[in-house]
């Protein structure tokens, strides 16, 4: 019988301990399946950041380095650089890149650093207790602004695709979703190209992956897909922000 579906071989074989309805393992299983179908698993090595993303050297089949908060675009320079060959990659959730990593997520990309981020943005702090990040959301409630996001005091939510989308060093942007099946088929591809892009040494590449957190949220997974349709993509429109091999 022709098996049509199983774990992809970059994936290990440990069962992941994130939240019910969290978006981070199905980030992992699909960057994980963009891999085994470019063939580059014997290439590849990821850095795991801080927050939800600190998880993830235990999910993948490779090696993985862990950076302190924020500096795992800096660590994946490094470690590109001193592997020109290898596919490297760093997992990232939004307070973490967006915040305290904000300077070495855009000075890599302006570098045009042959490196693929994967970005979870799921407008909170998840692992801490569910803070306000830089993607929360006008008006959305999370534990330190109880009455809402006031953009007067805190800003507006960052958008980080539109952010870097000038930069002459980025080969490729696109923002997607993890909320429904053909979401996450659009996702898939995204992250192969991705992967591609750096494979062809173009430069820096950056997914980034609209997600839900219903434990952050303090939603059932159902109302938090619901709440990310309604509210996320609406402020977060997905699509190709950059991507050089179109320009050609």
């Amino acid at each position: 019988m022709k098996k049509v579906f199983g774990r992809p071989e970059s994936l290990s074989t440990k069962a992941n301990m994130y939240c019910p309805g969290c978006g981070h393992g199905l980030a992992h299983r699909l960057t994980a399946e963009a891999i085994d179908a470019l063939g580059l698993k014997d290439r590849c090595m990821g850095v795991a950041s801080v927050g939800c993303s600190v998880f993830a050297d235990d999910y993948f089949d490779f090696d993985f380095i862990q950076a302190a908060h924020g500096r795992a675009p800096a660590v994946a320079t490094g470690m590109k650089r001193s592997k020109p060959d290898c596919i490297v990659f760093t997992h990232q959730g939004d307070g973490d890149l967006a915040s305290i990593g904000a300077a070495e997520m855009v000075h890599s990309a302006n570098r045009g650093e042959k490196i693929t981020i994967v970005f979870v943005n799921n407008a909170i702090y998840g692992m801490t207790g569910g803070q306000m990040a830089p993607t929360t959301l006008a008006g959305m409630r999370t534990s330190t602004c109880q009455l809402g996001r006031d953009t007067e005091v805190a800003g507006h939510p960052l958008r980080v695709c539109e952010l870097l989308k000038d930069l002459q060093g980025v080969a490729y942007l696109e923002r997607v979703a993890v909320d429904t099946p053909a979401h996450m088929n659009k996702a898939k591809k995204a992250l192969r190209k991705a992967f591609e892009v750096q494979d062809k040494e173009l430069g820096f590449s950056l997914v980034e992956v609209i997600s839900q957190c219903p434990t952050g949220w303090g939603q059932v997974p159902k109302d938090a897909v619901n709440w990310l349709e309604e509210n996320m993509i609406p402020y977060y429109p997905l699509g190709v922000f950059k991507d050089v091999t179109a320009e050609d």
